[in-house]
């Protein structure tokens, strides 16, 4: 069983990220966590579900580039890699 929870903001990817994470968690990759029961969670701002479904097939390359090299997604840098200030 896992678990999605899309977010608005940084500081709402945070709360949820870390509220599973500090609380005996773990984290893995691409906005992927477990809690301390062993359920999945995938905490995903809905900046990068946008871009990684864009029509623009370099928005969503870029998107998922950026993805990749992270845990906990920063908005920031998914922003960054698609051209969005």
């Amino acid at each position: 069983v896992s678990f999605q929870v899309y977010t608005d903001s940084q500081e709402e990817t945070d709360r949820y990220w870390n509220a599973i994470v500090n609380n005996g968690g773990s984290e893995n990759v691409c906005s992927w966590c477990r809690d301390k029961y062993g359920l999945h969670w995938q905490i995903v701002p809905r900046v990068l579900m946008e871009a990684v479904s864009s029509s623009d097939r370099s928005v969503a390359k870029r998107a998922m580039e950026a993805m990749v090299t992270m845990t906990k997604i920063d908005i920031a840098k998914i922003e960054a890699a698609i051209g969005r200030h």
